[in-house]
């Protein structure tokens, strides 16, 4: 199925696999999901209370944020999600939150770093650290970024979870802040937790994927610098970040969650030229290093992603094609010196 609308977007994105339902089916507790309001959390906080529902199981699946994005907090309320409006960097209000077995954190500042770098800081670090002492006695599964590894040879693959971090920039050493925050409260009290190093999630609204495919479709130059790229489906990320709860131990786990292949921007481009039977133009040359992660454990304990790139890429054509909504936030993927 091609997806038409954001309503039919909504609906694959958080429709749960048979591996999903088996997981809440098991999972003891309710579930937390701190900074829902991003790209990524609405989507996954459908998937976790659709397969708890189909799973049989009463589960509370309680989503919280700042909620500024208008409809956001109905529309996950009607589809039987509970939400709380809060800022968790305001003490009080992190402190009211109620005490769950399964945290999820997903709140985070990338773009917007360079000149408010304190706030960057703030948001990756201080707020983790926060959250880790706060929700000790939980289960913590916390997203993290591949910036936390240095541009590495093409020809080598990608770092595996036991390569050394070498961040680029202050948005990637404070993501690296933030793990080590988790590491530290793991420490101290022998929190469980899982640390998903993300890159890159597709959806057809934003995305590596839409980003080379607009630059095609409106004959603006796709640029080289970056040559190549991992990504996966967003809907395929969110299910592994479910499941990695099972994961969560002390000192935390780590896992590098992106898709199997280390894909050529240029073939991308070349393919989405078919796609709308336009010739790409470029600019720059590929570079001898890139942002890359080996995926192959998380890949080996949860399973290979659903959606293949090849059908990514069939989605968002057809997305570009139909002047699909988008959410006009490129990822800069191609940035080589950190600074966002």
């Amino acid at each position: 199925m091609i997806p038409r609308t954001e309503a039919e977007l909504e609906e694959l994105l958080s429709q749960p696999n048979a591996r999903d339902v088996a997981f809440l089916r098991e999972l003891e507790g309710d579930l937390l999901i701190l900074g829902v309001g991003g790209k990524m959390g609405p989507s996954l906080a459908r998937r976790a209370r659709r397969a708890a529902d189909e799973a049989g199981v009463a589960k509370r699946v309680i989503a919280v944020a700042r909620f500024s994005k208008a409809g956001l907090r109905e529309e996950l309320e009607q589809a039987g999600i509970e939400t709380l409006v809060a800022d968790l960097l305001e003490e009080h209000q992190l402190a009211a939150l109620p005490d769950v077995p399964n945290v999820i954190f997903m709140a985070a500042r990338k773009f917007g770093t360079t000149g408010h770098e304190y706030l960057t800081w703030a948001l990756n670090c201080y707020l983790p650290a926060r959250v880790a002492e706060r929700f000790h006695r939980s289960r913590i599964v916390a997203f993290s970024t591949g910036n936390v590894y240095p541009l590495v040879p093409i020809a080598h693959g990608g770092p595996t979870e036991s390569c050394p971090t070498s961040p680029v920039g202050e948005y990637a050493q404070s993501a690296l802040a933030r793990e080590r925050m988790f590491e530290y409260f793991s420490e101290r009290y022998g929190t469980q937790v899982a640390l998903l190093r993300l890159n890159y999630a597709i959806d057809l609204r934003y995305g590596v994927l839409l980003d080379i495919g607009q630059k095609v479709f409106e004959r603006r130059p796709v640029n080289l610098a970056m040559g190549m790229v991992n990504v996966i489906w967003q809907g395929d990320a969110n299910s592994v970040c479910l499941r990695s709860l099972a994961l969560c131990q002390s000192p935390p786990a780590v896992l590098n969650l992106t898709g199997p292949e280390t894909l050529s921007v240029r073939a991308l481009a070349l393919r989405f030229g078919e796609h709308f039977g336009i010739e790409p133009v470029f600019e720059g040359a590929e570079g001898q290093t890139a942002l890359l992660s080996n995926a192959a454990r998380c890949h080996a304990l949860l399973g290979y992603p659903e959606v293949s790139v090849e059908q990514m890429i069939e989605w968002v054509a057809h997305w570009i094609r139909a002047g699909g909504v988008t959410w006009n936030k490129p990822t800069h993927f191609e940035v080589r010196d950190g600074k966002f």
